[in-house]
C-alpha cells in the first residue's frame, strides 16, 4: 500500500469513527435486510474470476455482522442465493453452491449467532439442505443476533408458500374453505411467511448502485426504509454501513399516516 492509498485509509477509519460517535443506539433498526449485490462486477473490476467474487463476498459476511453486534441490530436476513440464481451456468453455480454451504458452516461454528434458513428447501442440494438443518439446530440456543440466510429465495415463491402453507393448516384442522376465506386477514398470511413471527424488516441495504428489490421479501417490506449503496458488497467498508444507519435515524418513517 502505498503512501497516498495509507492515508486515505486512515482517513475513512477517523471518519467512521466520528460517525459511529454520533450514532444513537435508540435509533437503529432492530432488523436489516441486505442484498448483497456486486461479487461478479467487483471481481472483473479486479481482474479477478467469478468465483473468487462471490468467495471474497462471503468473507465480508462476518465482518458485516459483526458491526452488527456492535450497534444492537437484533436480526439481519443475507439474501445469499435467489430461486432466479439457478438459471445461471453450472460453472459458476456449482462453486457458488459450495461457497454459501460454507458461509453457513461459519456461521453456525462461529457462536455468536442465531442461523435460520428462509427459502424454499425442496430447491436445494439434500447435501445444503442437511447442513442447513444441522446449523439450525447447533444454534437454537444462542441469544444473539438472528441471522436469516435467504437461499433458494424469491418474494412471490414466499407468498405463494404461505397460502399453501395456510390452505393445508386449514386441511389438518378441519376448516372449511367458507370459513378460511372468511376469516383470512393480513397477521394469518404473515404468520406463515419464512419469518414468522419475526419483525419485519426496518432497513433494507442494497450494494452495487441498483436501486430495485428484486423480489426482497415482498410482503415485509412494505414499511422498511431502503438504502442503495454504489459500493460492491466485496468492497463495503464499516463506514459504508454506519452511514445507512445513519442516513435510516435521520428519517421520519410515517407508516403511511
Amino acid at each position: 500500500m502505498n503512501l497516498r492509498d495509507t492515508l486515505r485509509s486512515l482517513l475513512v477509519r477517523l471518519y467512521a469513527r466520528r460517525v459511529e460517535g454520533h450514532l444513537d443506539h435508540d435509533q437503529v433498526p432492530k432488523h436489516i435486510g441486505v442484498i448483497m449485490d456486486g461479487n461478479r462486477r467487483w471481481a472483473k473490476a479486479s481482474g479477478s474470476t467469478t468465483v473468487h467474487g462471490h468467495r471474497a463476498g462471503a468473507e465480508k459476511i462476518e465482518e458485516f455482522l459483526g458491526w452488527c453486534t456492535e450497534t444492537d441490530v437484533e436480526v439481519v436476513t443475507l439474501w445469499l442465493l435467489s430461486t432466479d440464481n439457478f438459471d445461471r451456468p453450472q460453472e459458476e453455480l456449482v462453486p457458488l453452491l459450495g461457497i454459501i454451504e460454507d458461509v453457513v458452516r461459519t456461521l453456525a461454528a462461529d457462536g455468536r449467532w442465531r442461523v435460520h434458513h428462509v427459502g424454499t428447501m425442496d430447491l436445494l442440494p439434500a447435501g445444503m439442505q442437511r447442513i442447513l438443518k444441522e446449523a439450525e439446530e447447533a444454534t437454537a440456543h444462542i441469544d444473539g443476533i438472528l441471522v436469516n440466510v435467504a437461499i433458494g429465495y424469491g418474494g412471490r415463491q414466499e407468498i405463494a408458500d404461505a397460502v399453501r402453507s395456510m390452505l393445508l393448516d386449514a386441511r389438518d384442522k378441519g376448516v372449511a374453505m367458507e370459513d378460511l376465506a372468511e376469516s383470512v386477514d393480513i397477521d394469518m398470511i404473515g404468520r406463515h411467511l419464512y419469518t414468522g413471527a419475526q419483525p419485519d424488516p426496518d432497513l433494507v441495504i442494497r450494494t452495487s448502485g441498483e436501486q430495485r428489490l428484486s423480489g426482497f421479501m415482498l410482503w415485509q417490506t412494505a414499511h422498511s426504509e431502503y438504502y442503495f449503496c454504489e459500493v460492491f458488497w466485496p468492497a463495503f467498508r464499516k463506514v459504508d454501513f454506519l452511514r445507512a444507519l445513519r442516513d435510516y435515524a435521520a428519517r421520519h418513517r410515517r407508516y403511511g399516516g
